[in-house]
């Protein structure tokens, strides 16, 4: 029986993915399967995966034309057949062997919807570290959380993360909730954690640094904002008042896109008034700010 299913999207990572499936292949853990979706890289990604496929059978290789990270997920989950889901970056590294051992055992000794986990931001090229995910300190292990509390105290606390490479997530419990990742879009996590989160009652957090998260110039998190990352949380917001008008969905609104926007005026005048104008037609001025939409608009 396969205990964990990683979903492993790629895209353009050849000089990566040792490293990465190094530390996959390493995990005390051994009843996992690793599902690689090449999603349409240039460079020879797919003959890294086709190494390591042929040393491992563990390992199921996808390849299919350049859809995004959202379908690319999709893809390896159609085929997942774990008990849990962990998704992991292709450029990512485990922190421990017994990374997926320790949250595959806490995970089913607790009956867990899901857990979370705290993890590292690395600099590509010199390994220097960046920062600390860190959010578990806000929780007691042992301690089932209900999603709306959880999401509650991690915005008062301004920890808030969506990412989903912190999480092992249970594979019943996810199609029960019929999750999948929106197409076509960035910061698609923001919206699948958030209604991940939500729907459960029974959240746990194992207090251990497990990730190691690679920020790369060339990656979504390493480049610029633009106008794209301005609609794409827009549609999210849209998306999330689809499935809740509850107040904690306002409370989370108010706290993503005040920032969204106070960081957008980074991008091109040119583009601020069709964003500004979509926001405001949505309603979602009142999330803004007073103080963020000056920013917006004023500062150069």
């Amino acid at each position: 029986m396969v205990k964990v299913s990683v979903i492993l999207p790629i895209y353009n990572v050849a000089p990566y993915l040792d490293e990465t499936f190094q530390s996959l292949l390493t995990q005390t853990l051994k009843e996992i399967e690793i599902i690689a979706v090449n999603d349409g890289s240039t460079d020879n990604s797919e003959e890294i995966i086709q190494k390591y496929q042929n040393q491992d059978p563990r390992i199921i290789s996808i390849s299919q034309e350049n859809l995004g990270l959202s379908d690319a997920r999709n893809t390896a989950l159609r085929l997942a057949t774990g008990q849990y889901i962990f998704m992991m970056d292709s450029d990512d590294i485990l922190s421990h062997s017994d990374a997926l051992k320790m949250c595959f055992e806490y995970a089913e000794k607790k009956h867990a919807d899901f857990i979370f986990f705290d993890g590292e931001r690395f600099r590509d090229g010199t390994y220097e570290h960046i920062s600390d995910i860190q959010r578990t300190h806000l929780a007691e292990e042992n301690t089932p959380y209900d999603g709306q509390d959880l999401l509650n105290l991690m915005l008062d606390h301004n920890t808030h993360n969506s990412a989903v490479w912190l999480l092992l997530i249970n594979h019943d419990f996810m199609n029960r909730q019929g999750l999948r990742f929106y197409s076509g879009i960035i910061h698609e996590d923001e919206l699948f954690t958030t209604i991940l989160t939500l729907s459960s009652n029974a959240i746990f957090c194992l207090k251990k640094s497990l990730v190691r998260h690679r920020i790369r110039s060339t990656s979504i998190m390493g480049t610029h904002i633009s106008k794209h990352n301005l609609e794409c949380y827009l549609i999210v917001s849209d998306e999330l008042l689809k499935f809740s008008h509850a107040p904690i969905v306002h409370k989370y609104l108010q706290y993503t896109l005040s920032k969204v926007f106070y960081t957008g005026h980074l991008i091109p005048f040119r583009d601020k008034p069709v964003v500004f104008w979509r926001a405001l037609r949505s309603g979602y001025l009142k999330y803004i700010g007073v103080k963020s939409t000056l920013v917006f608009w004023l500062k150069a």
